[in-house]
């Protein structure tokens, strides 16, 4: 990893640290960021890790003890995949890549009309088609339209249902984008209007984020350049 991509990588894990604690606070729950790790003392909402390293070679046991292990599936993103957590009782969940775009980067003109999101019903409309059925859209709480870092960005048709949508989280050097979704040709239909929305919104930020496996396929086809590796461990019960 050059010096380059590991500055990328660090700005990328504190974004998403910031992400997971913005949506940690939504769920009433407040985490802590150290100096080495964004941890939070409770099960966090589903899809989202109890802890966030922000720095290489993290204190293994410090970091694990900032967390509840006792409740089902804590999880841990190693965000330089340079831990060994077995011994603690985790074992490896998947692997990633952090995703990298220059700001302001070409991309497709987008097929729908872009918008933020900013009251409660469209984003209960939101959430629904982000779950797609599955019986999780209660994720999306009304208290994250209260973040003043976090857009939920909704792709629309012309009567107004939601066909695709994407979340941008601002911190101070990039803009995180995940949850990316469309209904009608996957993540793959819905990168454009998101970067678009995401270049309308933040022109001067690069955009970063995380994939793996097919959906990282996509987002290399959208411009993104993986720029290192990531590791999602899950405590064994």
């Amino acid at each position: 990893m050059t010096s380059s991509q590991h500055h990328l990588v660090q700005a990328a894990a504190r974004n998403n640290a910031e992400w997971c604690a913005a949506m940690s606070r939504s769920h009433g729950l407040t985490g802590e960021f150290g100096a080495d790790a964004w941890a939070a003392p409770a099960r966090t909402p589903l899809y989202y890790p109890d802890a966030v390293t922000l720095a290489p070679g993290a204190d293994r046991g410090a970091l694990v003890s900032r967390i509840d292990t006792a409740a089902p599936g804590a999880t841990v993103k190693d965000s330089f995949a340079d831990l060994d957590l077995t011994e603690a009782g985790f074992h490896v969940l998947f692997d990633a890549q952090w995703l990298h775009r220059p700001a302001g980067g070409p991309a497709r003109a987008p097929d729908l009309p872009w918008e933020v999101v900013s009251h409660p019903a469209a984003l209960r409309a939101w959430a629904l088609a982000w779950d797609g059925g599955d019986g999780n859209a209660d994720l999306f709480r009304p208290e994250l339209l209260d973040d003043p870092a976090t857009f939920v960005l909704a792709g629309q048709s012309p009567d107004g249902r939601v066909l695709a949508g994407a979340v941008a989280s601002r911190s101070d050097q990039v803009v995180g984008v995940s949850n990316v979704f469309g209904l009608d040709g996957g993540p793959d239909a819905a990168w454009p209007g998101a970067l678009d929305a995401v270049r309308e919104l933040f022109p001067t930020l690069p955009v970063v984020g995380y994939e793996q496996d097919e959906d990282l396929t996509v987002a290399v086809r959208h411009g993104f350049e993986p720029v290192g590796p990531l590791r999602i461990w899950l405590h064994s019960q």
